[in-house]
């Protein structure tokens, strides 16, 4: 039976591989799973009466594939190898040690050095498997794959295609008879491309699927250009403070610390003595003093009009800075005064209207609990907790993870927005796509941990990921540095812990690529 259940990106599938991998399931085994499947496929839906089968394996991961599929062929068949590079070339450890397994068995192997062969090679075997590359392709294809895929196709053989046809999506591509495809269709795929599809299950952990993990933070976290300059990498306007003087500060660092390159924090004239204080004396406790200070000279700050809270007449100020950004951070400790809810009420519609990214976090919720419109058609991610999440939308949440999970796409789809449901598992969703995240620790409801996570948002998106992966990274990615900071500090951690670990947890997962 063919069955395509949906359509998933490269970038999802680099997700599945990281996450699966990340819950206990390595991606070698994902290999050896998918070259079974696509063997089992040959055996019991083609069974080719000829007995010569033809194999043609990149230098990547679907090679690897290719590889397994032939190591469980020849156990029926006479199986040949093309690889369409050099041994030495092959990408990735699994791949490598895979070949290794077939130069044990009886198998011909070629390399790109035999490719004058390629069209003898097709005489003899009746079932071709191409194996070559898989998705994520970008462009028209090169040598040696152009001129490959046109002697495949001009062959006119039964041909198997792994996962997606070689050149998917490309001009020339690999026109198969099948493609057996792994977890879900690919973006894309239908029979005239694909020839009859095949999706087979691998063994990726449902949770891989379900929750956030590294898969999200490696496919989607923009790793900066070699040659770009400041402001290239993103901007961000932290808007706060008030009766909570520390607040924006957090969000401003926990956005830098996400690599963001510029940081605008406009608050209150107590707020931003404090920020831009090198004395301990303005900021309690004195651990969060002393970090704010040494990082302060990194953060731009703007005193507003008012001593103690964000009132109406500072729009003036605060909309000569939004065209300079490119996204905003809007709650960190406002308070709830009359004239904030007015002047930000204000500068959500300017936002809006300047299609500038936001993150409404906090005391800004209840804003947009009054007046949903104004964020609607915005790229937009509003983080609240049970309680804010009936400010916002007058639901109140029972503890049921599916109940809680059935509101937030509701109210999501209906305010046009990402909502990030913070609670023992977040519940992140756009209205049409749903994850969780369980990664972080009761040591996290110290005060801070919020604002934390709104900048490390807010700095996402400002480097230009979209709002429902921002969100979902910056669950991730805030749990993940909360962690290690337990590890260290354990019931003792505060906010700005969390913001020294943020660099590390980017390093563990973006150079383990």
């Amino acid at each position: 039976m063919f069955n395509i259940f949906g359509m998933i990106t490269g970038k999802e599938v680099t997700v599945l591989d990281r996450n699966s991998e990340y819950h206990g399931v390595p991606t070698s085994s994902l290999m050896e799973n998918a070259g079974k499947c696509v063997a089992d496929f040959i055996f019991k839906q083609i069974r080719p009466k000829n007995k010569d089968i033809l194999v043609f394996c990149g230098t990547g991961n679907n090679g690897g594939d290719g590889f397994v599929t032939a190591r469980y062929l020849v156990k029926n068949y006479n199986v040949t190898v093309f690889l369409t590079g050099k041994e030495d070339e092959i990408r990735t450890g699994i791949s490598k040690d895979n070949f290794k397994k077939l130069k044990k068995l009886k198998i011909k192997i070629y390399d790109i050095d035999s490719l004058k062969l390629v069209e003898k090679l097709l005489i003899k075997n009746e079932v071709v498997v191409d194996s070559m590359l898989g998705v994520g392709l970008s462009g028209g294809l090169r040598e040696p794959y152009l001129s490959l895929v046109k002697k495949i196709n001009n062959a006119k053989k039964t041909v198997v295609s792994v996962d997606v046809p070689t050149g998917l999506g490309c001009d020339v591509s690999i026109k198969p008879s099948y493609t057996v495809t792994f977890h879900d269709a690919k973006k894309g795929m239908n029979e005239k491309n694909s020839g009859k599809i095949k999706v087979v299950d691998i063994g990726i952990p449902k949770k891989a699927v379900d929750y956030v993990g590294p898969g999200e933070l490696a496919a989607y976290y923009p790793i900066p250009k070699d040659d770009s300059h400041k402001g290239d990498n993103g901007r961000v306007l932290v808007i706060g403070g008030g009766p909570y003087i520390g607040a924006p500060a957090l969000s401003g660092l926990a956005a830098l610390r996400t690599g963001c390159d510029l940081v605008f924090i406009l608050t209150p004239k107590r707020a931003a003595r404090a920020i831009t204080s090198f004395s301990p004396l303005l900021i309690t406790p004195d651990r969060l003093a002393k970090d704010i200070a040494m990082l302060s000279p990194n953060l731009i700050v703007r005193e507003l009009s008012r001593e103690d809270r964000v009132a109406a007449e500072d729009f003036e100020i605060i909309e000569e800075y939004i065209p300079k950004i490119d996204a905003v951070v809007i709650g960190p400790g406002l308070g709830s005064d009359k004239s904030t809810k007015e002047a930000i009420e204000r500068i959500i519609l300017r936002c809006a209207k300047m299609n500038k990214k936001m993150v409404i976090d906090a005391d800004a919720i209840q804003v947009v609990g009054k007046k949903p419109v104004i964020v609607k058609y915005t790229d937009t991610v509003i983080t609240p907790h049970a309680g804010e999440f009936k400010d916002l939308t007058k639901v109140k949440l029972d503890s049921n993870l599916a109940h809680k999970k059935k509101k937030v796409e509701e109210w999501a789809k209906k305010l046009d927005v990402t909502i990030l449901l913070k609670g023992p598992v977040d519940v992140i969703s756009d209205g049409a796509r749903t994850k969780f995240n369980d990664v972080h620790n009761s040591a996290m409801t110290v005060g801070g941990t919020g604002d934390v996570l709104a900048g490390i948002v807010g700095g996402l998106l400002s480097k230009g990921v979209e709002p429902f992966n921002a969100a979902g990274v910056g669950a991730f990615l805030n749990g993940s540095a909360g962690n290690n900071a337990f590890e260290k500090k354990s019931y003792g951690l505060v906010a700005t812990d969390i913001i020294d670990e943020i660099p590390n947890v980017l390093k563990k997962y973006l150079y383990s690529l």
